[in-house]
């Protein structure tokens, strides 16, 4: 957008690649997985899918069956397991329309596990025989929800539930990963601006009476006119001494309400997929599965951490490979990433890997010990909470007590013009796209626009940086 409007621009990256969060690495079998975004949230008007249909990256999705392993680890039949995950995400959905509606009202100490309560048991009175049971499906499948925040549903706002909502359409899953896409966008950067990798920045004195905005990295200033700030929210947080003068005191509040979570993954890979077949009884399992409060590994998981599974081998054949991406977040990401952490090879993170996660993926059809086809071949667990160019975490969301959500986000799209200050990324987005890469997409369209039109657009004899 600058570079268009004739800005001299430069780009300023701590890490030795473009891309932030948007990054892949390879398994052993050769396949690419995405370490970021694996996702595309709602197909209208999204602007990531028109870059992905552009680049040939293949997208798709899977079928809306639920499969659902109970707390003794018994697959339930794909009927059952489809009323629970109906009803479970009516509830969503219901949820959504109240915060939408009554936002105002809703006391900021009021979770969504709340509302909840008292949906469960108001859809499924005691009058119905297996009352108990089914509230209890119904409320650890409402634990997943904390796989698409990185929290968990005991810390999702109500009153600002409403910020969750995205793009209308469906979601797909990259299964091309984002390796394309982040390519196309970066290509007119790539091609027309000053990239300096490697650089961290540690103060940015911002404008006040001086002319220039001056950053002080570990290879030296640095002096522009104006400077907009990609770090991710989890970064500004932790960093509020990094900025001279200070933020506003409303700025600093808006950055400090805000959620962060810590969504990651586990990518374990097969030499087959032997979960697409058919076992004893005739079951496979495509797309989503979930183990829910799982009692038959408490030496692993004490906690009975519900697990989350997609499986990539159902995908366009293209792009399928026999692997499962576990998602995790809350407790369960920072147990995984710090157990990993202490192991110094990779054979070791794989065998400690591999033993966590199987009490679950053994319980798939056709899974058999003593089959090569079920032994791992591979494994990659991701860790943003130990990255401090993330912020230590994934993406933004909206907590408990949180009383102005929407004026919070509004104030830290504003930033510090008036500084020279601007801050992008996917907590300044807007309100159908927070959280997401299409919403870090926009929030840079806005900023660049703002910075021209603050310009008049116009090209001057002394270019803009």
């Amino acid at each position: 957008m600058l570079l268009k409007s004739g800005f001299q621009v430069t780009i300023i990256e701590g890490r030795n690649r473009i891309g932030g969060r948007v990054h892949q690495e390879q398994l052993p079998s050769g396949h690419s997985i995405d370490l970021g975004p694996n996702w595309i949230h709602g197909t209208n008007d999204n602007p990531i899918l028109d870059i992905a249909n552009q680049t040939n990256t293949t997208v798709g999705t899977w079928d809306t069956e639920s499969y659902l392993f109970d707390e003794t680890g018994k697959l339930l039949a794909l009927a059952d397991g489809e009323v629970y995950s109906t009803l479970m995400w009516e509830i969503i959905q219901d949820a959504f329309r109240h915060s939408n509606k009554n936002s105002a009202t809703i006391s900021p100490d009021e979770s969504l596990w709340d509302f909840f309560q008292v949906e469960v048991v108001r859809r499924i009175p005691e009058s119905k025989p297996d009352f108990a049971t089914e509230r209890q499906f119904v409320f650890q499948l409402a634990e997943m929800w904390g796989a698409f925040i990185g929290s968990p549903i005991t810390s999702q706002s109500l009153k600002f539930f409403w910020l969750e909502e995205c793009i209308d359409g469906e979601n797909l899953f990259c299964a091309g990963t984002y390796r394309k896409i982040l390519q196309s966008i970066a290509k007119p950067a790539e091609e027309g601006a000053d990239i300096k990798l490697s650089t961290k920045v540690t103060q940015i004195n911002a404008r006040d009476d001086a002319d220039k905005v001056t950053l002080v990295t570990d290879k030296g200033d640095l002096e522009f006119d104006e400077v907009v700030v990609t770090a991710p929210l989890g970064w500004l947080q932790q960093n509020p001494d990094a900025f001279v003068p200070a933020l506003s005191p409303r700025l600093t509040k808006a950055i400090n309400s805000i959620g962060y979570g810590c969504l990651e993954k586990v990518y374990i890979s097969f030499p087959k997929a032997f979960w697409l077949i058919p076992d004893s009884e005739g079951r496979t399992v495509k797309g989503f599965c979930q183990w829910l409060a799982p009692n038959y590994a408490l030496e692993s998981n004490p906690e009975k951490w519900t697990q989350e599974v997609v499986e990539l081998a159902s995908l366009d054949p293209s792009t399928s490979q026999p692997t499962l991406l576990f998602y995790t977040y809350g407790d369960q990401s920072r147990y995984l990433t710090n157990e990993v952490g202490k192991l110094q090879t990779q054979e070791k993170k794989d065998a400690f890997l591999y033993d966590f996660f199987r009490p679950y993926y053994s319980r798939l059809p056709h899974y058999d010990a003593k089959s090569p086809d079920c032994k791992p071949v591979g494994s990659f667990a991701t860790d943003w909470l130990h990255d401090e160019f993330a912020g230590n975490g994934s993406y933004s969301n909206f907590q408990v007590g949180m009383t102005e959500g929407d004026e919070d986000i509004a104030v830290m799209r504003e930033g510090h013009p008036e500084r020279g200050l601007w801050l992008a990324g996917e907590h300044t987005a807007p309100f159908v796209a927070l959280g997401t890469a299409t919403g870090a997409y926009w929030s840079g369209e806005s900023v660049g626009r703002r910075i021209a039109d603050a310009y008049g657009r116009a090209k001057s004899d002394a270019p803009v940086s």
